[in-house]
């Protein structure tokens, strides 16, 4: 019996290797993932981060990683802490470099790292002692451009490689969470100068093929990859368009142009539609058919809304629906085959953190550490409201029974400890 019930938890427990997890998607197949907590309830730790940074945390195995400033310092850390205890394993300086111009909801380490168990992936901005005027923002003032520093770690903490893989400018800051398929790790590089999209080799760091991005304006999503139709697809949104390439080339499948100008929430895809939400300076919710080639921008959009899209935070597939939070804090359900909006409710707070989903449960974190719980369905149902009270920016991670929380100060592992 004990060794049935090790090997039904090896079945069903996940690592959560990189941004948004194991699919990309915020999902996880784990059951008996806790629904309430507090500041002394169902908290099995909580530990102090050295600097600051919006890095979601990154579990594989027994161990934890994300990603730091030091702004005192100047410096850009790579933390690996004990899953089991929080307690600090190893830390090492990826990058000393001045710091560079942000918007006030980003951070100088925002990018999650990924890992596939034998080295960890991480990236961040380089920057530059040049000055010059900032390009795409509404008041003019001077930033400093720089370069995307792209860098491996094995578990134990030694750097393999570091690269530096091309230009980066934005007045808003910098983030691109890296993202691993077959043998390649892939770099989303939008940004407000020469933007491109690039792979390298994930065992050497040496380049493999990289493609522009036309229409140079920042934006900060990280591309999703499956296989649909007979072909593999990596489809993001940003550069003034959506659009689908081959992973293994860079070759453009099709294209969606606009609907506007920047983006930062991720894709899902629920079998049938991708999903985008997005943008500024309008805000837009999309279902596509992800088919075809060329632009498909006239024949391929399946519905659309306007209220409720979200900007920063990631939406969520939860079987046939599609749940989205706007940055105001306003949850909205809708069917996801054809659009209909189920509900649409005011959850309370500002959301940054993309939504995650186990058990059938849908999960909300707010600015101000509030998570919401609610059962997807035709009408709306809160299960639990959770309290942290600590400002969270980041979005969780769930792995082996446990959701993990990164505050503004603090990191949260929330359920049973383990021994």
């Amino acid at each position: 019996m004990a060794l049935f019930l090790i090997v039904s938890f090896s079945l069903c427990a996940e690592n959560w290797p990189g941004w948004r997890g194991p699919r990309g998607d915020g999902t996880s197949l784990e059951k008996n993932i806790p629904t309430r907590w507090s500041t002394t309830e169902n908290l099995a730790w909580k530990v102090t981060l050295p600097g600051r940074g919006h890095s979601s945390p990154v579990i594989w195995g027994d161990k934890i990683f994300l990603l730091s400033c030091l702004p005192e310092k100047e410096e850009r850390v790579l933390l690996c802490l004990d899953r089991r205890t929080g307690k600090p394993l190893w830390q090492r300086t990826v990058l000393k470099t001045p710091l560079e111009a942000i918007h006030r909801l980003n951070s100088r380490a925002s990018s999650t790292p990924v890992t596939d168990g034998k080295f960890v992936y991480v990236t961040f901005m380089k920057v530059s002692d040049q000055k010059i005027p900032a390009p795409n923002v509404g008041s003019q003032r001077l930033i400093s451009p720089g370069t995307i520093m792209v860098a491996a770690y094995d578990m134990a903490g030694e750097k393999q490689w570091a690269r530096e893989v091309g230009e980066f400018i934005s007045a808003h800051g910098f983030n691109a969470c890296p993202v691993l398929h077959r043998d390649l790790l892939i770099i989303n590089g939008d940004h407000d100068g020469n933007a491109y999209l690039t792979a390298l080799d994930r065992a050497t760091g040496e380049p493999r093929w990289k493609v522009n991005r036309e229409n140079k304006t920042r934006s900060y999503v990280t591309p999703i990859i499956r296989t649909i139709g007979g072909r593999e697809q990596m489809i993001l949104s940003g550069s003034k368009s959506v659009a689908s390439y081959d992973p293994a080339s860079g070759k453009r499948h099709w294209i969606i142009d606009g609907p506007t100008e920047q983006f930062v929430a991720s894709m899902v895809y629920n079998g049938q539609y991708v999903f985008v939400t997005g943008g500024f300076p309008e805000r837009h919710i999309l279902a596509i058919r992800p088919e075809g080639r060329g632009n498909v921008t006239a024949t391929h959009i399946a519905w659309r809304a306007k209220r409720g899209a979200a900007y920063v935070p990631s939406p969520i597939v939860a079987g046939p629906f599609f749940l989205v939070v706007s940055d105001s804090g306003i949850a909205s359900c809708f069917r996801a085959r054809d659009g209909e909006r189920l509900w649409m409710e005011r959850l309370g707070g500002g959301h940054s953190a993309s939504t995650i989903s186990a058990g059938g449960l849908v999960y909300f974190v707010s600015d101000q550490g509030t998570t919401t719980v609610i059962r997807p369905g035709a009408k709306f149902e809160v299960v639990a409201k959770n309290e942290l009270r600590e400002k969270v920016s980041a979005s969780p991670a769930i792995s082996q029974g446990q959701i993990f929380i990164r505050g503004e100060k603090h990191l949260f592992c929330i359920g049973q400890k383990v021994k």
